[in-house]
């Protein structure tokens, strides 16, 4: 009962600060859902294949992005649905390529040319864009503290002299090395999931990351509670090669017209719409 609390407070935060930090954007795009400057504008892109947004990702991170056979992509999740609404208005087919997350924060990954977008529930911070041209921001995020239900443990002072999972690379691991307590050893995984599976195998007695992905988590399995939530100031955006004005304006319009027609708001309340 926690997790469905959690996830509602979450959810309408997230929501409401998104909606109020994009507002002004929304005004300043003259976006007027026209088809035919939507296509002129795709024409314009200079895309890794013609025709089609190719977008990196770092799978699996559930709400975020997940496989889905039945998905034209074969991939879901918020940050997925939003990047195949965006291709669609722009007349592009989406591709999605699993990539890690190290190189997509650092930049590597999108100056080497793999993909035109990276969308992977990344967190716009001033380090990140020394090397990322970021959009606007889609979703407000916070950090959350996940354990073993029949472990003692119901706060971040309580891991003190344990080992805490975080994933790599990650505002998670930057907040659990500033943050846990003296004696903590924080252990970073290559991926989110590696997190509960390093919990399950004694590795670590909990989990530092994103709200949302472990709230999914405990709903999914009852082995596991979410137990502390940590606000933050996050906000996560879509990041295109530091260069690439061009596609990051394209995405931006495309995400103001989504709020402006409903769009954005669907989709949103498909991964954390309360019933």
């Amino acid at each position: 009962m926690l997790s469905r609390a959690l996830r509602a407070g979450a959810g309408l935060a997230a929501l409401s600060l998104v909606l109020a930090a994009c507002n002004d954007d929304a005004e300043d795009t003259g976006a007027d859902g026209n088809g035919a400057e939507d296509e002129a504008a795709a024409d314009e892109l200079e895309l890794v294949a013609p025709g089609t947004l190719t977008v990196c990702s770092d799978v699996p991170y559930p709400p975020f992005e997940f496989e889905d056979e039945d998905a034209p992509s074969g991939y879901s999740g918020f940050d997925i649905d939003l990047v195949q609404e965006i291709a669609d208005r722009l007349d592009l087919e989406l591709e999605v390529l699993e990539t890690g997350f190290d190189g997509l924060q650092s930049g590597a990954t999108l100056a080497a040319g793999q993909c035109d977008l990276a969308a992977s529930a990344m967190t716009i911070s001033e380090e990140r864009a020394e090397n990322l041209n970021f959009s606007d921001p889609y979703y407000d995020a916070e950090q959350s503290l996940i354990v073993l239900v029949d472990d003692d443990i119901s706060s971040l002072e309580d891991v003190a002299g344990e080992a805490l999972g975080v994933q790599g690379q990650t505002t998670g691991a930057d907040y659990a090395e500033e943050h846990a307590p003296e004696g903590t050893e924080v252990v970073e995984f290559d991926q989110g999931p590696d997190i509960y599976t390093g919990m399950l195998a004694g590795q670590v007695v909990a989990g530092l990351q994103d709200l949302p992905v472990n709230l999914e988590r405990a709903d999914e399995d009852d082995r596991f509670e979410v137990v502390e939530t940590f606000e933050t100031g996050e906000q996560y955006g879509f990041a295109a090669a530091l260069d690439d004005d061009a596609l990051i304006a394209a995405v931006n319009e495309q995400l103001a017209e989504m709020r402006d027609d409903g769009t954005y708001d669907e989709i949103y309340d498909d991964y954390f719409a309360i019933d």
